[in-house]
């Protein structure tokens, strides 16, 4: 008779069915059983520099892969990663946390435990408000039954779960039959047809509609449904900075990024002139919506996602995202004649000039050269990630950044994530002096596991989207020679980078060298910053 796998080597064997290859995390006692049992198993531990790298790395992970999976030891691990998992709740990214603790009989008579801050139950409490699904794998008996439970919630809802493992349960044998069974919703059949119907008749009377896809498009792996329906009727496509790259932006219906009065002048004024503006995924945020700068309508708007759709102010209850495109797609849509839309301006040819500062306009312009079908672009919080909403990505969900959420820190052990999720591609990691200061070291992590990403560092002094909102002492940071990063870790070639000549040379450099990770410190005035940054400062400095 076959033997029952032991708890933590089921919960390996169902994270590999869903498609994951790669546990990030910083092992510790309490987790090292299990972190023997992911050695023996087809999935491979990646140890980063500490735990917020690996939360950002299992992040991105997810982002491109479907699922990640970051595994920490007990509370100084865990609590770590609350702040990675609480963006990827906030982003729709579906990470499990499996966090080792003390075992169930260590804590008979409640003792004080390393480790341990008031309760057992402590982290968990923590990461119940941070999770759509958590458990303490505590009984052998429902142990299976509850990692289904959890992953199911994690991949129905794309938002991040819990699992912790007590010690002495990992090897525990899991007890009584048990076959996990994938739950397959399906919408309510009156509510949909009447949706469709409703969306369906809206469409078709408008004169010039519009979709303005987000970033459920991405996380439910939607991108051929909107592909054909904005190909069924002619629709033309604009995205939000959260769900950039959510079609490719060479389509010849692709408006650009929509951003209210932080974007493109022509893509806001389409938007928001159209009499009907089909919304996929949307997240109602302030960065997606300009800082509320944004003037849509919703009287015009049809809005679906995963937990809710609404036509004009009509709700309807019971409806999936998916069926519901579905139902556009099979529905008597009217085809149109593609209209005169604004289209994003193409990469143009970089010519440096002799001696020239770098600047943030010219330095984007160079990278927008620069980028190919082959290429993620990973961006951190502040003018790395606004300065590259307009950056021209070939291929659909090439672009990651924290544009909801907002933490800062993300981008360097993203790049780890998205390139062990997609080896194909090389990451061009943005980020600022700051950021790179939270996490910069991940780049240790690369080095370590053959990765060769690509990272801007955009040296400012500082921190520069706060110094737009309000100035003071606080926005300096210590300044760094991240050129000579590589020097300590003993991998990688940096490259100092003052003038335009020197930018150009750099990304030569790094294009032609696949071998390692290139560093480009790219020193850039203090009070410098986008377009998009200006508008963006004077906004939130008004709420000073």
């Amino acid at each position: 008779m076959k033997t029952s796998p032991a708890i933590g080597e089921y919960l390996l064997q169902r994270l590999h069915e869903h498609n994951v290859r790669h546990v990030f995390g910083i092992p510790g006692d309490y987790v090292l059983g299990f972190c023997d049992q992911i050695v023996a198993s087809p999935l491979r531990f990646i140890n980063t520099c500490d735990e917020q790298g690996a939360g950002f790395a299992a992040d991105a992970y997810a982002r491109v892969r479907g699922l990640g999976a970051v595994c920490v030891t007990y509370c100084v691990g865990g609590l770590k990663v609350a702040n990675t998992t609480a963006e990827a709740f906030a982003e729709k990214s579906p990470v499990i946390v499996i966090s080792g603790a003390p075992g169930m009989q260590e804590r008979e008579k409640n003792p004080l435990l390393h480790h341990k801050v008031r309760d057992f139950d402590t982290q968990k409490k923590v990461f119940e408000q941070l999770t759509v699904a958590s458990a303490v794998l505590d009984d052998p008996q429902t142990a299976r039954r509850e990692i289904d439970r959890v992953l199911q919630a994690a991949w129905r809802y794309k938002r991040p779960a819990y699992l912790e493992l007590p010690r002495d349960m990992i090897s525990q044998r899991g007890t009584g039959a048990h076959r996990h069974a994938v739950i397959h919703e399906k919408s309510d059949p009156h509510a949909l047809r009447e949706a469709v119907a409703e969306a369906v008749a809206m469409l078709n009377r408008a004169k010039r509609p519009v979709i303005l896809a987000d970033v459920e498009v991405h996380r439910f792996g939607l991108q051929d449904l909107l592909l054909r329906l904005a190909r069924r009727a002619n629709l033309p496509v604009a995205a939000t900075i959260l769900g950039k790259s959510v079609i490719g932006e060479h389509h010849p219906f692709y408006l650009g990024v929509y951003e209210g009065a932080m974007g493109r002048e022509e893509v806001r004024r389409y938007v928001e002139e159209s009499d009907c503006v089909l919304m996929p995924g949307f997240f109602m945020t302030d960065i997606n919506l300009g800082v509320f700068t944004a003037r849509l309508d919703l009287a015009r708007a049809i809005v679906a996602t995963s937990e809710k759709l609404s036509i004009r102010y009509h709700n309807f209850e019971g409806v999936r995202l998916d069926d519901f495109l579905r139902g556009l797609l099979r529905a008597p849509l009217r085809r149109r004649v593609l209209p005169n839309i604004p289209r994003p301006h193409p990469p143009a040819p970089f010519t440096p000039v002799r001696g020239k500062a770098v600047t943030v306009r010219r330095l984007f312009q160079r990278l927008n050269a620069f980028l190919d079908k082959d290429t993620v672009v990973v961006a951190d919080v502040g003018d790395a990630l606004f300065g590259a909403a307009d950056l021209f990505i070939r291929e659909r969900t090439e672009f990651l950044g924290p544009a909801y959420y907002a933490s800062m820190g993300f981008a360097v052990p993203a790049g780890v994530g998205a390139q062990l999720a997609n080896p194909r591609l090389r990451p061009l990691v943005l980020v600022g002096d700051g950021a790179f200061q939270m996490t910069g070291m991940e780049l240790a992590t690369a080095a370590r596991y053959g990765l060769n990403p690509i990272v801007v560092v955009l040296n400012n002094h500082g921190y520069g989207t706060e110094r737009h909102i309000n100035e003071g002492p606080y926005n300096d940071v210590h300044p760094w020679e991240f050129h000579r990063v590589p020097e300590v870790l003993g991998a990688g070639r940096g490259h100092l980078v003052r003038t335009e000549e020197e930018l150009d040379a750099a990304l030569r450099a790094a294009a032609e060298d696949a071998s390692c990770f290139h560093l480009l410190d790219v020193r850039l005035a203090k009070m410098d910053q986008s377009a998009a940054l200006q508008r963006l400062g004077q906004r939130l400095g008004k709420r000073v």
